[in-house]
């Protein structure tokens, strides 16, 4: 089997991600075990690539303005964007727009961090996934993050049982 960067993103966020400081290992040590668990090389540093960008994405989005906060913007996908987001994906961003657990500004970073997965297509399961691994790492987005949680894990449980 084919292990890709998202396989990898998975196993941290479930492993690691939602922990104690206390008890994460340094990227050395974590490097070490996902090769241990027979994670690619190549696939574990792109995994690292993906999550240090995505600090640089929150950490610029806090200084723009409000501009992008707009409740009357429409979103317009790229071609690129088309032929990695199926309709149910873009369908399912609107969605949790339209609820409240994403704003226009964190809907960015999820479609910028889907873009930069090493991947053609992406399923509406990977999806649900990189929005949840999107909302941990936003600020003042704790209650939208759980709200995703429960979606994500609910999902998973239905499909287990």
């Amino acid at each position: 089997m084919k292990e890709d960067v998202f396989d990898v993103l998975l196993y941290l966020f479930e492993n690691y991600i939602d922990t104690d400081d206390s008890n994460k290992p340094d990227k050395d040590a974590l490097e070490t075990e996902l090769e241990g668990v027979g994670f690619p090389h190549l696939e574990i540093h792109k995994a690292f690539d993906w999550l240090e960008s995505m600090t640089v994405i929150e950490d610029e989005s806090l200084n723009e303005g409000e501009e992008h906060k707009s409740e009357l913007a429409m979103r317009f996908y790229t071609e690129q964007e088309l032929l990695r987001l199926d309709v149910q994906c873009r369908g399912y961003l609107l969605f949790l727009e339209q609820v409240g657990v994403l704003d226009g500004e964190t809907r960015e970073v999820v479609i910028e961090r889907v873009m930069a997965l090493d991947t053609d297509e992406i399923d509406l399961d990977q999806m649900k996934w990189v929005v949840l691994m999107v909302l941990f790492y936003q600020p003042g987005r704790e209650a939208a993050y759980a709200w995703m949680e429960d979606l994500v894990f609910e999902d998973l449980e239905a499909v287990i049982h």
